[in-house]
């Protein structure tokens, strides 16, 4: 498993306003898909492409074309939702799936409650969105799920980690040959006694939707 942070200005601005306990949920939202493309960018840095003859307006010449099948986007529910958008502007071609999870907050355990996928991924390069990498319990449920479908390339792009939710999912996913990457805006610093993220951002889903308990 490979994680990548993106070091840039762009990112950390952003997401130093995400992480404002201040930020309204609408202010949230847009700078969700902002930073999403912006680590869109570097997720899709292995997006399998072949060429493709053009003729420009002056002289014919040979370009790069995405490569079939197409590119999956699968947003765990609920939070991953938010994202969507901003993955979607970069790959406008892309398909996109749906996948259900939802963390017993006991046991941190991640159970599949629904899911819109094709049933067979043979071939295909997937990626998945998930706001936070807290427990690495509902990434690594999804993967595995993905990986017996027969996605053969998975890049998982998440706004946070911690380093403790990328030793569970390293640990998650022994055995799986599929090639994983972890692309993330930050390396937090731990989580809490509660499985959350500190200094993190809090619940992305509560913050994205405005539903707060």
């Amino acid at each position: 498993m490979q994680t990548v942070v993106v070091d840039h200005p762009l990112v950390a601005h952003k997401l130093t306003t995400l992480r404002d306990v201040g930020t309204d949920s609408p202010t949230f939202r847009r700078l969700a898909d902002e930073l999403v493309t912006l680590l869109a960018y570097e997720a899709t840095r292995e997006v399998r492409v072949v060429p493709r003859e053009i003729v420009t307006p002056v002289a014919p010449t040979t370009g790069t074309a995405l490569a079939s099948p197409k590119p999956l986007v699968v947003p765990i529910l609920r939070a991953g939702l938010g994202m969507l958008d901003g993955m979607m502007r970069l790959l406008p071609t892309a398909e996109v799936g749906f996948l259900g999870m939802v963390r017993d907050e006991e046991t941190l355990e991640a159970t599949t409650y629904a899911e819109r996928l094709p049933a067979d991924l043979s071939g295909r390069q997937v990626y998945v969105l998930d706001p936070m990498l807290a427990t690495g319990g509902t990434l690594a449920a999804a993967i595995r799920f993905l990986v017996d479908r027969g996605a053969d390339h998975i890049t998982c792009v998440v706004l946070l980690a911690a380093p403790e939710g990328c030793d569970a999912l390293e640990a998650g996913l022994e055995g799986v040959a599929v090639p994983v990457t972890i692309v993330t805006a930050a390396m937090d610093e731990k989580l809490n006694e509660n499985g959350y993220i500190v200094p993190g951002l809090g619940d992305a889903g509560d913050r994205l939707y405005g539903l707060a308990h």
